[in-house]
């Protein structure tokens, strides 16, 4: 019997060089499925966010009249599911994709509400394609290696403070406020809700669970919280924290109602969405120039929040080199490019690689099958969305706040007593948590190291793809200026 699997089992591990990265079988799948709960949350989120706003036409997504929920969600799992296996296979990396957050946002709101949907679209599918030619000449992969590996390191603590705010905001554990400080914590400075100590007992159970070394620790912290939070809804009835038609209820679960669901199964068939854009269509609804203003502010987000991701999880999972450089990474950023385009083409917004497969990593992951486990999990999500929905969100950021420690842990590696470098570090490390913006952070970054660079006479020490890059992210900043300038609102 173990003569007949043996050489399947090597022949996968050659394949993805498991054992050449320290990994094994096992580490792999259980990342695969850390990776998949701690993002499964888009199945349900994304949806919330394109499918029910109106474009400028007053249609929605898919049926036009009413907002389609289900099929948008099965859309974002199969896209997610596909990408994610492409990844794992051409890229040889665990780095899962889906439809990406922030870019979700500026498509719903800042582009469909001046076009219509297929419209908006159409101008993600164009952004994909300019990005993927942008990795076929080589200049992505150019300008990735083109940063100073301290920057690359700064990029990697950045994101995990990112990901740990995020995980602390998803779960309610800090929330925004309209008057006072911009953040507090809990419900008007109180942590007395049950999601909230659904949380506090997965992020303490999940803690103890790392310190202690156990296999599967982040996987297990999702799957026993979100049993706990099951129990705890049962119980108590809390319901949602938003409820169309209702107040607000503070005390409520922040996205997902953790219940066991009625049904398992349910099926839309998410092809027909792919009839839903129209590449050429915005330059016939706004000027020429806004359409191309537009496809800029797309491309800049989603060029340098992938860039910040692949250095963040990269280095996380010890694949970046000494001298700074990834493995495989034209392949990683085509896959990528390519999620942007299929995106727009599934009318579900672009795809890119998620800040949440350090959950993954975290996790033992260190190569393409861990991705390829997530994207299978995905596809199933189609058929099981009912189940899929159950996960909270206070049951999943806990993995969130664990790896963002995990990735903080980088900052040893930069020179603090160096100022050319370490204010650099500074302010990209800090602006992606305070503005809720990877490229933001990386922007700040890159034009304050070539300044200063510049002005202590070391403009030679730069590499020319930096000023490059430099000079698009001050333009990607006066875009708002640039706009008013033109008369284009």
């Amino acid at each position: 019997m173990n003569d007949v699997k043996t050489p399947r089992i090597s022949r996968i591990d050659r394949f993805f060089a498991i054992s050449d990265r320290g990994s094994s079988m096992g580490r792999e799948v259980r990342g695969g499925f850390a990776t998949f709960f701690t993002m499964a949350y888009i199945v349900v989120l994304n949806p919330l966010i394109i499918a029910t706003v109106k474009d400028a036409e007053g249609q929605f997504i898919g049926d036009g009249s009413t907002p389609n929920i289900p099929l948008v969600a099965a859309g974002t799992a199969l896209v997610a599911g596909l990408l994610s296996i492409l990844m794992g296979v051409i890229g040889k990396v665990p780095f899962a994709m889906a439809a990406g957050l922030g870019l979700n946002a500026f498509v719903t709101y800042g582009i469909a509400s001046q076009m219509s949907w297929e419209s908006a679209m159409g101008l993600v599918f164009l952004e994909g394609l300019i990005i993927a030619l942008l990795v076929l000449t080589g200049f992505r992969t150019a300008v990735f290696n083109a940063i100073p590996p301290q920057l690359k390191t700064a990029i990697s603590v950045g994101i995990g403070l990112f990901i740990a705010l995020i995980g602390f905001v998803d779960a309610g554990f800090v929330r925004r406020v309209a008057a006072g400080p911009p953040l507090e914590l809990g419900i008007a400075g109180s942590l007395a809700s049950w999601p909230i100590l659904v949380f506090v007992v997965g992020l303490l159970l999940t803690v103890l669970l790392v310190a202690r070394q156990t296999k599967g620790a982040i996987l297990i912290g999702i799957v026993v919280t979100t049993i706990f939070a099951i129990i705890v809804q049962a119980v108590t009835k809390v319901g949602a924290a938003t409820v169309p038609g209702q107040d607000p209820n503070p005390g409520g679960f922040q996205l997902v109602v953790p219940e066991v669901p009625e049904r398992i199964f349910g099926f839309e068939n998410p092809l027909v969405l792919f009839r839903e854009f129209d590449p050429l269509g915005a330059f016939g609804s706004v000027s020429v120039i806004l359409a191309l203003l537009l496809i800029f502010t797309l491309l800049i987000t989603d060029f340098f929040d992938t860039m910040g991701t692949i250095v963040g999880v990269g280095g996380q999972a010890g694949l970046i080199k000494e001298d700074g450089t990834l493995p495989r990474t034209r392949e990683i950023l085509l896959v990528d490019s390519i999620g942007a385009a299929a995106g727009g083409a599934a009318s579900v917004s672009s795809n890119t690689t998620y800040i949440e497969s350090a959950a993954g990593v975290g996790e033992g992951a260190r190569t393409g099958l861990a991705s390829v486990v997530t994207g299978v999990l995905f596809l199933l999500a189609i058929f099981v969305s009912p189940l899929v929905a159950v996960v909270p969100y206070e049951a999943a950021a806990p993995a969130l706040v664990v790896v963002g420690f995990l990735m903080m842990t980088a900052i040893r590696e930069i020179d603090f007593t160096d100022y050319e470098i370490s204010i650099p570090a500074f302010l990209t490390i800090v602006l992606m948590p305070f503005t809720y913006s990877i490229a933001t952070g990386i922007g700040a970054g890159f034009v304050t190291y070539v300044l200063i660079k510049a002005v202590k006479g070391k403009a030679r020490e730069v590499h020319p793809l930096m000023w490059t890059v430099a000079g698009l992210f001050v333009v990607y900043f006066a875009l708002g200026p640039i706009k008013v300038l033109l008369n284009l609102g």
